[in-house]
């Protein structure tokens, strides 16, 4: 049987992807590594391009490495969100590309030449790294990956000393956590984050044996009775705006809980979390606003 990979969700009228074929995007819990695939070791790989360039030539380069000579590749992507450059980039690795456009995305089909050039670079430049302006470990394609978020900073500076158990939630590569677990009333924090890339990073950067890490899309999580949550809950999912992810996150903190647990959560203003949080908690106290985020406690 032909060894496929797949990374993230190609539109199934664009592309048939191999019911056998290996999920390898980081954003899927439970998923192969792309990273672990032996090199040569695929016959064919269908990719749905994510937009960031970086990232995407990372992920281009680790996929023409993981398949064998003459292995068949399939990238596509939107025009606007990377698709306009993929031919060039698959090109620049040595490939001869065939181009299609269709459902305002663009389709690229090649084959892994015998002698890909540039992998080595590409695969380092979208590496785990230590990002300069972050001081933390990172990586292309990351939430913020190379920079601190005014949400998190916003959060960062009114965030009181917590005690006993809790949990981040969409935590990234641990900038909220590390400060959480400054305060020694803390006993126990799991860091929820749906990014392995994000989770693998947040290992490095938040050395605490009070520190718990769990890969998973917070929807589906259940971790009892809480003190606390911290949040900079995500509204995109799978690159549109999803305003009910964020109200997710809000119902799913106020449900870990217990009674007069608290939540601390930071949000772009210009998304209505008041009503959810209203909902799902006894008393909402806004914190302030700026810098295009507002901040709120809310106790169950």
């Amino acid at each position: 049987m032909a060894k496929a990979a797949v990374y993230g969700f190609p539109p199934p009228a664009l592309a048939a992807v191999p019911a056998s074929a290996r999920q390898t995007s980081p954003l899927v819990p439970g998923a192969h590594a792309l990273e672990a695939l032996a090199d040569a070791s695929l016959d064919r790989s269908v990719i749905a391009a994510p937009p960031g360039t970086i990232e995407r030539r990372y992920v281009l380069a680790q996929v023409l490495r993981a398949l064998k000579p003459g292995g068949e590749l399939l990238a596509m992507a939107p025009k606007d969100k990377g698709g306009a450059r993929l031919r060039k980039e698959l090109e620049a690795f040595g490939c001869e590309v065939g181009e299609t456009a269709r459902r305002h995305q663009r389709l690229c089909r090649c084959r892994r030449p015998d002698t890909p050039k540039g992998l080595d670079a590409a695969i380092a430049d979208g590496a785990p790294q230590v990002a300069p302006r972050l001081g933390m470990w990172s990586q292309p394609g990351v939430f913020s990956w190379d920079r601190l978020d005014p949400g998190s900073a916003m959060l960062l500076q009114k965030l009181p000393a917590l005690a006993g158990r809790g949990a981040d939630l969409g935590a990234g590569v641990g900038v909220i956590a590390r400060a959480v677990l400054e305060s020694a009333a803390v006993t126990h924090l799991t860091l929820v984050e749906i990014d392995r890339r994000a989770l693998e990073a947040a290992r490095r950067n938040v050395d605490d044996p009070r520190a718990a890490f769990l890969q998973a899309d917070v929807r589906s999580v259940d971790l009892g009775s809480l003190d606390f949550v911290v949040m900079n809950p995500p509204f995109h999912d799978g690159g549109a705006e999803d305003r009910a992810l964020g109200q997710a996150f809000v119902q799913k903190a106020a449900a870990m809980l217990r009674k007069g647990g608290q939540l601390r959560m930071v949000a772009n203003v210009s998304l209505p979390y008041e009503a959810s949080l209203r909902a799902a908690f006894k008393k909402v106290t806004p914190l302030g606003q700026g810098h295009g985020f507002k901040l709120f406690e809310a106790r169950t």
